[in-house]
């Protein structure tokens, strides 16, 4: 078994625009998502992330505000699961609920051990 890191792209700008009640049940949708992956034991971990944040660059001489991607490039969130391959691994991502915005997707990337 491996863990692999969803970073979850794009979708804010039509979650934005959704009602208050809409939003609540598409969280809704989220808790049962990742609900049924802890059940499995799959999750390990997962939470949104703020719209806000700092970029540092050159050893920390240069920070800005940002992050400042477009749309559908901007990181709202991950997830850390665990699952045998990529193949198993993009299968779980398959049934994520950002897939109901045109145009949001999953990077699924393994998280590398940095013994040797």
């Amino acid at each position: 078994m491996s863990n692999f890191l969803y970073l979850f792209r794009g979708g804010d700008d039509a979650f934005d625009k959704l009602s208050q009640e809409e939003k609540q049940a598409h969280m809704e949708v989220w808790g049962a998502w990742m609900g049924g992956l802890s059940e499995k034991g799959k999750l390990l971990d997962g939470l949104p992330l703020g719209k806000d944040g700092k970029v540092v660059r050159d050893r920390g001489e240069v920070v800005t505000n940002g992050p400042f991607a477009e749309g559908a490039e901007m990181v709202g969130g991950y997830l850390i699961v665990s699952a045998k391959d990529y193949d198993e691994a993009v299968e779980i991502s398959k049934g994520c609920p950002i897939f109901d915005y045109e145009g949001s997707f999953v990077e699924v990337r393994e998280i590398l051990s940095m013994e040797h």
